[in-house]
C-alpha cells in the first residue's frame, strides 16, 4: 500500500519527534513500520519518535508514541507536551487539555511558548540497585515515571560514558525484558542539575528526556535533597524544570514544564511493501 501521510517536525527541549494528526482515521499503513521510516535520520526525517494524535472516548485525544526503533513506548514526557501545543494549535484542545497514553490520563496547560504536563505519579522507587558490569561494581538509583529509568551520579558529565555504560544498564539483567533507560546525573546546586539520557527504542543519547528528567529531578529531591521545582538542564542547553508534589517523605506527584516548538510540516510518501519513504517539506 501507498500512502500520503502529512506530517510536522517538533521538538521538546531539543527532544525531537515527527507527529502525525490522526483525528479522522485516515492513516491505513502500520504505525511501527512508519516510525522506523519517518525516524531514520538517513533515510527519513529523523527523530526521537513518532507521536500519533487519536480521537478518544474519555479525554480530548490519544497519543500513541513509538520509538525511533518501532516498539511501542511507554510515556514521553517531551513528546506529551509537544502533542498537546499542536492540539491546541490545531484547535483540537483548549488552554487547558487532556489526553489518554497507554492506561492514564494526562492534563497538559499550554503557557505561551512552554507547555506544563502533569505527569503520572512516580513509582517504584529503589534508592539503591547494585549493578555487576563486567566486574565493576555500580550503585544507582531507579524510578518508573511513566518509563522506567536507572540514574547514576557522576561527577563529570563531559567524561561520562553514556553510550558504552548506557547501553550495558540498559540490557542488564535486572531490569529484562523490557529494559530500561539510563540518566547521567550531576548536582549542580541545591536547586538545579544537570543531566545527560541514554534512551531505549532509540539506542542513542538524546538531547532531552521528559521523563527522564523527572526521574532525575526525583532522584536528586529524595537523595540529595535538592530542592523542588528543580530545574533541570537537558543535553540541547535547555533547561526544564519539574514540580515535585510529596506527603511522608514520598513523591506523590509530579509535572514536568518546558518548550515545545512545531518546526516544520509536509508530506512523506509512504511504501508499506518496501517500508521506504520519500519527502516533499
Amino acid at each position: 500500500m501507498h500512502q500520503t501521510v502529512d506530517f510536522v517536525k517538533a521538538s521538546g527541549a531539543g527532544n525531537d519527534f515527527v507527529l502525525i494528526d490522526n483525528w479522522d482515521g485516515s492513516l491505513k499503513v502500520g504505525q511501527p513500520e512508519l516510525a522506523i521510516a519517518l525516524c531514520s535520520r538517513p533515510f527519513g526525517v529523523g527523530a526521537d519518535g513518532l507521536l500519533v494524535l487519536e480521537k478518544s472516548p474519555r479525554a480530548d485525544f490519544q497519543m500513541r508514541y513509538y520509538n525511533a526503533d518501532g516498539s511501542y513506548g511507554g510515556m514521553c514526557g517531551n513528546g506529551g507536551r509537544c502533542i498537546a501545543m499542536f492540539a491546541h494549535r490545531k484547535r483540537i484542545a483548549a488552554e487547558s487539555m487532556s489526553f489518554e497514553a497507554l492506561d492514564h490520563i494526562y492534563a497538559a496547560q499550554i503557557k505561551g511558548e512552554n507547555v506544563l504536563l502533569k505527569m503520572k505519579p512516580p513509582t517504584d522507587f529503589r534508592p539503591e540497585v547494585k549493578l555487576n558490569l563486567n566486574g565493576q561494581f555500580f550503585i544507582a538509583q531507579y524510578v518508573n515515571t511513566g518509563s522506567p529509568h536507572v540514574v547514576l551520579m557522576v561527577k563529570d558529565l563531559e567524561s561520562a560514558d553514556v553510550i558504552g555504560l548506557g547501553r550495558a544498564i540498559r540490557n542488564h539483567a535486572e531490569f529484562l525484558p523490557a529494559g530500561t533507560n539510563v540518566n547521567f546525573l550531576r548536582i549542580l546546586d541545591g536547586r538545579a542539575i544537570q543531566i545527560r539520557t541514554y534512551e531505549r527504542g532509540v539506542e542513542n543519547e538524546t538531547l532531552a528526556c521528559g521523563t527522564g528528567s523527572v526521574a532525575s529531578a526525583v532522584v536528586a529531591h529524595l537523595a540529595n535533597g535538592v530542592h523542588e521545582p528543580v530545574a533541570v538542564h537537558v543535553r540541547s542547553g535547555e533547561v526544564l524544570l519539574v514540580h515535585l508534589e510529596s506527603a511522608g517523605g514520598k513523591i506523590t506527584g509530579a509535572s514536568l514544564e518546558g518548550s515545545a516548538h512545531i518546526l516544520f510540516s509536509g508530506k512523506a510518501f509512504y511504501d508499506d511493501a518496501s517500508h521506504r519513504i520519500s519527502i516533499a517539506i
